[in-house]
Parts: structure tokens; sequence; C-alpha cells
């Protein structure tokens, strides 16, 4: 699922409302963004600077989580130094912010009545603003949410939630993959659209199954996006065209929302 966006990025400094700490390495930031809040659309981005220091140099891209008025959510997971340091902001700080970046999840799509949402890991962070978007929609909603341990799981603000954990200490033991498969004959009289994110070997296994069954489906990859907006070149794909030609793209100009017909995760 590509759709080419048309925006105007703004380069802002956007106050921290409050950083509410959802485990021992995730966290979710809410930042008062009255100039850019209700131009986000469910699957977009943003990249943040996350000191003013040298070090970390370079801005780290994050999913929309939620938009409520003139304020937006995004969630972090501890991973490193820059994730490090949003997970210990302070309200009252304001952090550089670039957005919106990237295109939306085919939400508008009339070709289903379910909308299939698969999560892994921190991957879950788009999902509480696409499933608010395809209600509004009048779309059902189906979240299957996958982690290695049940501390690792987030369900903020889903419903419908199915879990999968690697160790079993929370629903069914295996993954998202899984899970989706013995949930499926449940599903054969709907017609559905699957909307991914979580972590490329997931996002690989889930679109050839995808593919396979027939089944539309949309993945929202993860990289480290230096810039956003296609300087750095540090987030290349390899993307099938429908005449078979296979071309490199940047993610963070092509995405990151990919038809999982499309992206070629082997290449």
């Amino acid at each position: 699922m590509h759709t080419e966006t048309d925006i105007d990025i703004l380069d802002l400094p956007l106050e921290v409302v409050s950083n509410e700490k959802l485990s021992p390495s995730i966290n979710v930031i809410t930042l008062h963004a009255p100039e850019v809040a209700s131009r986000f659309k469910a699957g977009q981005f943003m990249e943040i600077k996350v000191s003013d220091l040298l070090f970390p140099l370079l801005r780290r891209p994050f999913s929309i989580h939620r938009v409520v008025g003139e304020r937006i959510e995004i969630m972090s997971k501890v991973v490193g130094i820059g994730t490090k340091i949003l997970y210990d902001v302070k309200a009252g700080e304001r952090l550089q912010t670039l957005a919106p970046l990237g295109n939306t999840f085919g939400y508008d799509k009339d070709d289903f009545d379910l909308g299939v949402l698969i999560s892994g890991g921190i991957g879950v962070a788009p999902m509480a603003l696409l499933e608010e978007t395809l209600r509004n929609k009048g779309k059902d909603v189906l979240n299957i949410v996958g982690a290695r341990t049940a501390e690792e799981l987030a369900t903020r603000y889903l419903t419908n939630v199915h879990l999968a954990t690697d160790d079993g200490t929370a629903g069914f033991k295996g993954n998202v993959v899984q899970l989706f498969s013995n949930l499926l004959p449940t599903l054969k009289d709907k017609r559905l659209r699957v909307f991914a994110c979580g972590p490329n070997p997931m996002l690989n296994a889930l679109s050839k199954f995808c593919n396979a069954q027939e089944i539309p489906c949309e993945v929202s990859i993860e990289s480290t996006m230096g810039c956003g907006i296609g300087i750095c070149y540090g987030c290349p794909v390899r993307i099938k065209s429908s005449d078979g030609t296979i071309h490199n793209k940047l993610l963070c100009q092509y995405g990151s929302v990919i038809d999982a017909r499309e992206i070629l995760f082997d290449e």
C-alpha cells in the first residue's frame, strides 16, 4: 500500500506535556502540537531530535500513537542512548521535531469490512490511531498483539485484542503470524485487510502468509531513518513493481507503509 503524499513539513520545537512510563522500557510522551496535530493521519510518523548536543546527532523516527485535540502522543521503547533520553524526558522540556512525515495506512479502501491490526513489540505504537480511524469509518477491528514476554506487551487504547508471547507468559504461546493463522478459520465470512507493524522478520513472515492466502496486507516498516526526508539515504528498501521489475526506494519517502506484495525483505 503506497500513497504518494504532498504535504508541508514543519520543523518545530514541541513542549512535552507528560511522560507516562508503561514499563521499565516503554513510555508514552505527550507533546503540545497545535500547529501540526490535526494534520496527522494513521500511519504517519515524525522525526525527533532527542538532544541539543551533537551526540546523538541524528533524529529518530516515531509513529504517531494518538492525536487528542492539539496534543499528539508517541510511544517509545528504550533500545539505545537516544531512546533512553526520551524515556527520561521531563514535562516542560522541548523536543525539536520534523512532521508530518510518511504516507498513511489504507483505511479509506472499500474492499474490507474487518481491519486486522497485527503488532509486534513496539510496532503496536501506530495502532491506537489506526483503530480510532477505522472505527470512525464504520469498520470492525481485530487486534493481534505480540511480544517476547508479557512485560513487553502494550495494548493501550486497543479493543478486541488477542495476545501472543514467545514465552507463553500471556495469551497464545508463539508469534502473531501463528496466532493469526489459528484465528483465520473463524474469520472466513469477513472481508479482511491486514495492517501490520513490527520487526522485519515478523513482517516478512506475515507478508508471505497473507500473499499466499490472498489477503490484502499493508506493513509499516521500522527502520533507522536519520533525516526522514531523503537526504541521508540511510533507509533503502527493495520494491517489486507490478511489472516484475525491482527498484531501490527510500523508506522515508516511499513509506513507511508498503503493500505486502511490493516489499522484498529477502533482497
